[in-house]
Formats: structure tokens, C-alpha cells, sequence
């Protein structure tokens, strides 16, 4: 009970629920999808069992993801998809998966668990960074979070359309932690120790600057401006494209 009146705890937890908030938009939407054919009332029973399955085999996956990421060099591999995954969020997808709707409830349900399991690598991964090794920390961040991204699904992604600052917001917050991961591997510690870098608590720091922040000041900042760069590039690409195939169908209409 101590751990929840430190400051580190409810910092990690805004980052565990922002995270998950952010992330989450894709599964909370292939669970309207999966249950949309069914009667209202049994659309009902299928988010609520199929998201209720999801986040305990969610939880589990990442208490595990947690254990493994005390392993030297994990946290770097770790923190290298994280990077991969806020930039990938600011970039548009050109094809969206269709996802089949069912008009049977169990078979609504698997599909939502099947789909929500596929998707959920960069949750579990990001989640497990945010949580910092707290079982505590992770369990309450992911039962706040995720009903929140489950019945908030349809706001959610109109928020998102309506305010894609949102979404660089969120693809920062995945860089900063990213970046805190990445300086925090084991595997580096025998490196910055020889050059003079120490550890309180186990955090590298300079004097009384601690390098987790730095760092993830700089994963933010490298998350948003590469996605932003290759978005631009990737709609700069697509403009031609489109004015090449506007071209080509006038010029077949004469």
C-alpha cells in the first residue's frame, strides 16, 4: 500500500492508462465490428465477455512481458519496437483488415479474444515499459483503462478523426517511454558506470539530472518528428498518384 502514495506510482499509472488509451482505439473498434450483427441484447453480452476474456489474457501476457523486461537487452529490443510502433501510429494505414461480423454470440466472442490477441503486441509491450516492474501499477492501469477504451469506442475515434493532435500526443508519450526504457537495460549499466554515469534506485543519473527523462524527452521528440516527416512523405507520394489516376481516367473517357 506504500507504493500508492508515491509520486512514481501515479505518474505510471497516467502513462499505463495514456498508453493504453491510445493503442487500444483498434481493438475497441474490432469489438464494435465483431458484434455488430448480433440482436442489441446479445451485442451487449459479447463486449462485455469478449473484452472481459481479452483483458485477463491481456494482464497475463503482460506480467510476463514485465518479467521478461528485466532481462538484459530486452528493454533495448523493446524499446526499439516501441519506437517502431509510435511512428507507425502517425503514419496513415492505406488498408484497414475487415474484420467478418457474426451473428452467433460465442462466435462473436472468439472473435473479438482471437482479434484482440493479434492486435495486442504493442499494448502489452508499451503497457509492461509504462508499469516500470509493478505488478500493482499494471493491473490497476489496465483495469482503468481498458473499459474505458471498450465502451468509449465509438468517442474515442471520433475524437481521434476530430483531434489528430490526439494521436501525436499518444505516439509521443509511446516514444517517451521508449526512451526511459531504453536507458534503463541492465545491459548498459557495467558501460555507464565506467564513464562515470551513477545509479540511484537502479535510474542512471548525471548529478541530479536523471537520464530516464532526458532520454524519453528525446524518444518523444524522435517518435513525432520521423512519424510526422514520413507522413508528409507518404501524402506527398500519394497526391501524384491520385492526380497521375485522375489523368489517366479523363484521358479514357475521351
Amino acid at each position: 500500500m506504500e507504493e500508492l502514495a508515491t509520486q512514481a506510482f501515479w505518474v505510471g499509472l497516467a502513462k499505463i492508462i495514456g498508453v493504453n488509451i491510445v493503442l487500444s482505439g483498434d481493438n475497441a473498434v474490432v469489438i464494435a465490428l465483431a458484434a455488430r450483427s448480433l440482436p442489441p441484447k446479445q451485442q451487449k453480452q459479447a463486449i462485455l465477455w469478449g473484452a472481459g476474456a481479452a483483458v485477463l489474457l491481456r494482464v497475463v501476457l503482460t506480467i510476463f512481458a514485465v518479467a521478461l523486461l528485466k532481462l538484459s537487452w530486452l528493454k533495448i529490443v523493446g524499446s526499439l519496437l516501441l519506437f517502431w510502433i509510435g511512428i507507425k501510429l502517425l503514419v496513415p494505414e492505406e488498408d484497414n483488415e475487415d474484420i467478418d461480423a457474426s451473428d452467433n454470440l460465442m462466435a462473436a466472442i472468439k472473435t473479438i479474444l482471437i482479434a484482440d490477441l493479434v492486435m495486442s503486441l504493442d499494448n502489452v509491450i508499451a503497457v509492461a515499459a509504462a508499469a516500470g516492474g509493478s505488478t500493482m501499477l499494471l493491473i490497476i492501469g489496465l483495469a482503468v483503462s481498458i473499459p474505458l477504451v471498450v465502451y468509449g469506442a465509438t468517442l474515442l475515434v471520433t475524437l481521434m478523426e476530430k483531434y489528430p493532435v490526439i494521436i501525436t500526443i499518444g505516439a509521443g508519450l509511446i516514444g517517451f517511454v521508449a526512451g526511459e526504457m531504453i536507458v534503463t537495460d541492465p545491459a548498459l549499466s557495467n558501460w555507464m558506470e565506467g564513464i562515470g554515469i551513477q545509479y540511484n534506485d537502479g535510474n542512471p543519473t548525471i548529478g541530479e539530472i536523471k537520464l530516464a527523462l532526458v532520454f524519453g524527452v528525446i524518444g518523444a521528440a524522435l517518435v513525432v518528428i520521423w512519424g510526422s516527416w514520413l507522413a508528409r512523405r507518404q501524402k506527398g507520394a500519394a497526391g501524384p498518384e491520385a492526380a497521375g489516376g485522375t489523368a489517366e481516367s479523363e484521358s479514357s473517357n475521351t
